[in-house]
């Protein structure tokens, strides 16, 4: 097929799963932050004290977490520092709260967007929350026993919490929409060159080894990858063209999915909780390590998963035919 055909049907493909990607983000977006205006949200974070304490961080920062977890980081970040002054947070604490917030956070778009791709959202949601809250309590045990990032927190900057007018909030969210439709297309077309050229073959023999050690395999290696750089929207947004092909085992788009949600947007949103005084170390590699180990850890465990109870408990969609397995 001549290149320009090739990537004129991979824009239609594209603009149909970003049409589907508009249709999620937008309402659940909308309804997040009405949510959090009317103080739905502040209501209900007293009940993550008991959670706070488990890892050493103060209650009031339960409040800053289901925030994240409801609206995104960037509803958590001017929380931190306002339930909390500075003088009060250790390196540690703020690295250990990044390792919540990065873990999980947006989880009703983003976990919509991932349940599109085939993953059970109840699953993949207790996974996000459940290795955030273990990464955390490592880390937390971590630091207590060697003294490490003991020091006063150190940020680079300080955000103060304002609720930005209705009027700037939409426009804001019409760009990102905007942004989201040219990143999707220049991704579609770069990985259609890439595979045409046949570089993307060589990209992946570098990153293959490490995919492969959390039991993520060929194509779903290539989509994982752009989620673990750009963020889950772009990753599982993909995948969700490659699994309505059947191009993907349904197993591996699975573990794809639970790789991303541990481990995604890693130098955007790195960066961001590294300005707020966090470790890079911890959140960076310490993250993608735990992602690669847990990861690991659960493909074992789906080797051993029948496909009827694969489909009917973590995935949604059954497969033409009977108990056919599918490869990990």
């Amino acid at each position: 097929m001549p290149l320009f055909q090739s990537l004129l049907l991979k824009s239609r493909e594209t603009l149909e799963i970003y049409w589907l990607l508009v249709k999620i983000t937008v309402p659940i977006s909308v309804l997040t932050e009405v949510l959090s205006r009317l103080g739905l949200v502040e209501a209900i974070a007293p009940a993550f004290g008991p959670a706070m304490h488990a890892v050493g961080l103060p209650p009031e920062l339960g409040l800053a977490w289901l925030t994240a977890m409801l609206v995104g980081i960037w509803g958590a970040v001017p929380l931190i520092f306002t339930l909390v002054p500075v003088s009060e947070l250790t390196t540690a604490d703020v690295t250990v709260f990044s390792a919540l917030v990065l873990f999980a956070h947006g989880l009703p778009l983003e976990q919509k967007i991932i349940q599109k791709a085939g993953p059970g959202m109840v699953a993949t949601t207790t996974l996000r929350i459940l290795g955030g809250f273990v990464y955390a309590l490592i880390l937390h045990h971590l630091f207590q026993a060697t003294g490490w990032l003991s020091a006063p927190v150190a940020p680079a900057w300080v955000p103060g919490a304002v609720t930005p007018d209705w009027s700037v909030y939409v426009w804001g969210l019409a760009e990102t929409m905007l942004m989201m439709l040219v990143v999707l297309l220049l991704l579609s077309w770069s990985l259609e060159v890439l595979k045409i050229t046949g570089i993307l073959g060589l990209m992946m023999k570098g990153i293959e080894p490490v995919l492969r050690l959390a039991g993520i395999k060929g194509e779903a290696g290539h989509l994982t990858a752009i989620g673990l750089f750009l963020g889950i929207s772009y990753g599982a947004g993909l995948l969700i063209r490659e699994a309505r092909s059947g191009v993907i085992a349904p197993r591996q788009i699975f573990l794809s999915c639970v790789f991303m949600g541990f481990a995604h947007s890693i130098i955007e949103d790195t960066l961001l909780m590294v300005s707020l005084g966090a470790d890079i170390y911890s959140t960076l590699i310490g993250r993608v390590v735990f992602a690669i180990g847990a990861t690991a850890a659960l493909a074992l465990v789906l080797a051993s998963i029948s496909d009827r109870a694969f489909f009917s408990r973590l995935f949604r969609s059954q497969p033409q035919g009977d108990e056919t397995k599918f490869p990990i």
